[in-house]
C-alpha cells in the first residue's frame, strides 16, 4: 500500500475526534451505561470498522481489505481477553461502577499510545531484519502454550506488579475516589486518590497485552497503516463492550483456549514466512526454504473466525449445562 501523509493525517484526525467525543460524554455525565446504550455504541464501532474495511477494499483492493479485517478480528478478540483482567482490577480496587468508564477510557488511550510506539518499532525492525519473524513467531507460540496452560486469570491469581506496590508505598493515597479525580484534599493536604493506582494497574496491563498483540497483527499484515488502524478499531468501543458483556465474561470459559489456538496459528505462520524468506546463514545455508508454504489471508481469516466461534459456542454450552446442574442440585 502507498499511503500518503495526507491520508495518515486525515485518519489520525478522524479517530482522535471520535475519542474526544467519547471523552466529552464521560466528562459531562459519569454513569454506568445501560445495555441498550452499550449495544448501540458497540454496533456503531463495529459498523465503523466494517465501513473502513470497505473503503480499504475500494482504495487498495480485496487483499488489503482482507488483511485489515483479519487483523481487526484478531486484535478485537485479544482486546476482549483484556476485559477479564480489567474486571479483576476494578474489583480488586473497588472502583465504583459509575467511575469505571473513565478508567476504561484512560486505559484505552494508554493502550493506543503504547501500541503506536510498538507498531513503529516493529515496522522499523521488519523493514531492516526479516529474521525478526522468527522471534515474533517463537514468542507467540510460547504465549499460546502459557495461555492454554493457565486459562483466564481470576481475582485470586492477580498479583500487583512492582510499580503498583511501589506506588502504594511511596505516594500519599486517600481512601475515597472523590468523583474519580486523580488528586484530592484531606485535612489541608493534597493526596492522590486510588484512581491513580488503578490507572497504573490498567496501564501496565495494557503494556503486557501490547507485547502479545503487536507480533500477532504483524503475522497478518506488515502494512503499518493497516496494523495501526486494525488496533485502533479493535480498541474503540472496548469500554462499551465491557459493560455490554458484563457477567457474560464469566461464561466464556474456553475463550483463552481459542485465543491460544489463534496465537499459536499466527506464530507458526510467522515462522513459515521467516523460513520462506530466510537469509540466516545457519539455517539452510542462508537460502530460502522452498517447502515452507505461504498461508493465504483467506485461510487465516477462516481459521481465526472458526476457532473463536467454536470457543464461544463451547463456552456458552458448558456454562448453560453447569447452571442446569446447579439448579437441579439445589432442588434436591
Amino acid at each position: 500500500m502507498d499511503v500518503s501523509g495526507l491520508v495518515w493525517a486525515g485518519t489520525l484526525v478522524a479517530l482522535t475526534a471520535v475519542l474526544l467525543v467519547d471523552l466529552l460524554i464521560i466528562g459531562r455525565r459519569p454513569h454506568e451505561p445501560s445495555v441498550r446504550e452499550s449495544s448501540l455504541w458497540v454496533a456503531f464501532y463495529v459498523g465503523l470498522a466494517l465501513v473502513f474495511g470497505a473503503g480499504v477494499w475500494l482504495a487498495s483492493g480485496a487483499s488489503a481489505a482482507g488483511q485489515f479485517y483479519t487483523g481487526w478480528l484478531t486484535e478485537y478478540s485479544l482486546s476482549v481477553d483484556n476485559l477479564f483482567v480489567f474486571v479483576i482490577i476494578m474489583a480488586r480496587f473497588g472502583v465504583p461502577r459509575q467511575y469505571q468508564q473513565k478508567v476504561l477510557l484512560v486505559g484505552i488511550v494508554l493502550a493506543l499510545v503504547m501500541r503506536g510506539g510498538f507498531i513503529a518499532a516493529g515496522a522499523a525492525l521488519i523493514s531492516q531484519f526479516s529474521w525478526v519473524f522468527y522471534i515474533f513467531g517463537a514468542f507467540l507460540i510460547y504465549t499460546a502454550v502459557n495461555l492454554a496452560r493457565q486459562g483466564e486469570p481470576d481475582e485470586d491469581e492477580f498479583s500487583e506488579n512492582l510499580l503498583i506496590r511501589w506506588s502504594r508505598r511511596a505516594l500519599p493515597i486517600s481512601k475515597g475516589y472523590d468523583d474519580a479525580k486523580l488528586t484530592t484534599h484531606e485535612n489541608g493536604r493534597r493526596l492522590f486518590t486510588p484512581m491513580l493506582i488503578v490507572m497504573i494497574a490498567i496501564g501496565t496491563t495494557d503494556l503486557i497485552f501490547a507485547l502479545d498483540s503487536i507480533p500477532a497483527i504483524f503475522g497478518i499484515t506488515q502494512e503499518p497503516y493497516l496494523v495501526f488502524t486494525a488496533n485502533v478499531f479493535a480498541l474503540m468501543g472496548l469500554r462499551q463492550l465491557y459493560f455490554l458483556l458484563g457477567g457474560l465474561l464469566d461464561r466464556l470459559i474456553y475463550l483463552s483456549y481459542g485465543l491460544a489456538v489463534v496465537l499459536g496459528f499466527i506464530g507458526v505462520k510467522l515462522v513459515l514466512e521467516a523460513l520462506a524468506d530466510n537469509n540466516l546463514p545457519f539455517i539452510n545455508g542462508g537460502e530460502h526454504v522452498g517447502w515452507a508454504p505461504h498461508i493465504p489471508i483467506w485461510l487465516s481469516l477462516l481459521v481465526i473466525l472458526g476457532t473463536l466461534a467454536i470457543a464461544t459456542a463451547a463456552s456458552l454450552i458448558k456454562s448453560a449445562r453447569d447452571r442446569r446442574q446447579l439448579l437441579a442440585e439445589a432442588r434436591r
